[in-house]
């Protein structure tokens, strides 16, 4: 199995087998090649650091846009930008105060809020007859069996949530109900101040919680693009890959975003049978919204694809282990086959049947085919110190995108 831990140093210097690029490359010998990927890969996923925060609408996110139209427009291939409106929600004052100490937070973005002058209460455990509760949840809490519903019965005029990743920091829930929010006002804090907050709640202590906040109607975009299969009656192929965040969401994201590139740049080597539709979607932290405006726009094509490949969450992330997801034994076979190809070996597999994490849980919802991967696990999940160099690791990044530009071009056949 590939050990995934490795620094940028040793990555850009440890030659890198196989891996699967484009035909400017082909007949330049194995080290041309490994050393052009390599330096391809680390590139993008620099260059996507560098963005910003790329939390739908906001300015990081329209960067990472025009970056990744202009990064297909160099593999021959012509990119759409594809318009969707939310109303964003731009954070004024948002902190927990106790005792003279104030803590500033980020508040649920599917939750009601609060106006500038927050609600007061004693502070207790949830589920406690207090005017606020506190609570620690972590980063995936949206898909915790009783995430929802504790929500929606809780007694508690605000919430206080401690956000509990695997290091200490702010790690933002995703607000799955974006476009229904629901609930009390809920302030999300860091878990750096965790103990000494569950010890004000055990003492019930005054707390005034502020989540004000203003909405912006404004745009967000997806990065479509289509390379048309010599058999066009065939049912077409998917590749989709999320591209916002809560931070700058460097390993979260960055993989995926490689993954999606070299599958790209796999199909457009040699003209596949089958047409093969991409997206990349902003919106993700909220509800899936970029998926669920491309396929308002395309509802046949969920079910009328041949397969949808889902790129998730913290692909090559240091501290990370992968899962598959996959809609039926013949695309798990498929990926599981590549990936060993790769030198990768599977680490979890989700249960048929079960809707899976990440956006193709839309594709299973709406009755698609899917072969999905995500690595969950990192220590860095939705902290805002996910950053490069640190958080991924470029080497293991390489190996998927290899393997899935091979499940791309397999499946991409007749």
């Amino acid at each position: 199995m590939y050990a995934i831990k490795q620094s940028r140093r040793e990555f850009l210097l440890q030659p890198l087998a196989g891996l699967l690029v484009g035909p400017s490359f082909a007949a330049a010998g194995p080290t041309a090649v490994q050393t052009e990927a390599k330096r391809r890969i680390a590139r993008l996923i620099e260059q996507y650091d560098g963005q910003g925060i790329h939390r739908a609408g906001a300015a990081g996110d329209q960067r990472s846009a025009d970056w990744l139209a202009a990064e297909v427009s160099k593999l021959g291939v012509k990119p759409a930008l594809e318009p969707f409106t939310l109303d964003r929600v731009d954070p004024l004052n948002c902190f927990v105060e106790i005792g003279g100490k104030r803590i500033e937070g980020l508040p649920l973005f599917d939750a009601a809020f609060t106006d500038a002058n927050g609600v007061r209460g004693k502070l207790s455990v949830f589920g406690d007859e207090t005017e606020l509760g506190l609570i620690e949840l972590p980063p995936n809490a949206e898909y915790g069996a009783n995430y929802e519903a504790a929500r929606r019965t809780s007694r508690h005029r605000a919430l206080l949530i401690i956000t509990k990743g695997a290091r200490a920091g702010l790690c933002p829930i995703n607000g799955a109900r974006f476009k229904h929010p629901f609930g009390s006002p809920a302030l999300q804090v860091s878990s750096e101040h965790g103990e000494w907050l569950k010890q004000q709640a055990r003492q019930s202590a005054p707390a005034l919680i502020v989540a004000h906040v203003k909405r912006t109607k404004t745009k967000a975009y997806n990065v479509t693009a289509t390379i048309k299969g010599a058999r066009p009656r065939l049912a077409p192929l998917v590749m989709m890959t999320p591209r916002s965040g809560w931070w700058h969401s460097t390993s979260e994201r960055g993989g995926g975003l490689v993954c999606w590139l070299e599958a790209l740049r796999a199909l457009t080597a040699k003209r596949p049978a089958r047409t093969a539709h991409f997206i990349s979607s902003s919106g993700h932290e909220l509800g899936h919204l970029g998926l669920e405006s491309f396929i308002e726009r395309r509802p046949e094509l969920v079910k009328q694809a041949r397969a949808w490949i889902h790129f998730g969450a913290n692909i090559g992330a240091v501290g990370a282990r992968n899962r598959l997801q996959a809609f039926d034994d013949e695309l798990e076979a498929i990926a599981v086959g590549a990936m060993a190809r790769a030198g990768l070996a599977v680490h979890d597999k989700a249960k048929r049947g079960v809707a899976p994490f990440g956006e193709a849980g839309n594709i299973h919802r709406g009755g698609g085919r899917y072969v999905s991967l995500l690595c969950p696990g990192a220590p860095l999940f939705h902290h805002p110190a996910d950053r490069w160099p640190d958080a991924a690791d470029v080497a293991a990044v390489a190996h998927y995108a290899e393997a899935f530009a091979a499940v791309a071009s397999e499946l991409a056949g007749g």
